[in-house]
């Protein structure tokens, strides 16, 4: 049995999901009344393919992404990545000025490449702080191959 190729993909459960928290965020804002809402979630869930769920969040602000940056898990996740660029910023901090201290130099010269791990850290705990989300390359459904922007 052959088929013709389609170009149209198949949306997963995760996605379904995702588009979901969106929905109830924006029903919880007060953006969709709880009867768009039923209608739109009922949509969400009956949706094979992923080019069905944009018309679902396109009338809200930022195609309505900005919920699932809201979620606790992904405050989590983002706390997570936060504690890592730490650790990385202090564990070069500690190699480089070894590197110094062996190198019998003068001049401290680990305070370059430092001002700029920390200026990077510094940026990354604002974000984190000030609620942007993730700020550097994380996808989520805001960022995923099935949103139009």
């Amino acid at each position: 049995m052959t088929t013709a190729p389609t170009s149209r993909l198949r949306a997963s459960d995760a996605e379904r999901e995702q588009l979901a928290t969106i929905v109830r965020a924006a029903m919880t804002e007060g953006r969709l009344t709880l009867e768009e809402g039923e209608e739109r979630l009922a949509a969400v869930y009956a949706a094979t393919y992923r080019d069905q769920f944009a018309p679902l969040t396109a009338d809200l602000p930022d195609g309505g992404r900005r919920a699932l940056l809201d979620t606790p898990e992904a405050r989590a996740e983002l706390g997570r990545h936060v504690r890592r660029h730490t650790a990385f910023v202090v564990a070069a901090a500690m190699v480089l000025t070894g590197l110094w201290v062996l190198s019998g130099a003068h001049f401290f010269w680990p305070a370059i490449p430092l001002t700029f791990l920390v200026i990077g850290l510094a940026r990354h705990r604002r974000w984190a702080r000030h609620g942007h989300g993730q700020p550097w390359g994380h996808r989520s459904y805001a960022g995923g191959p099935y949103h139009h922007r």
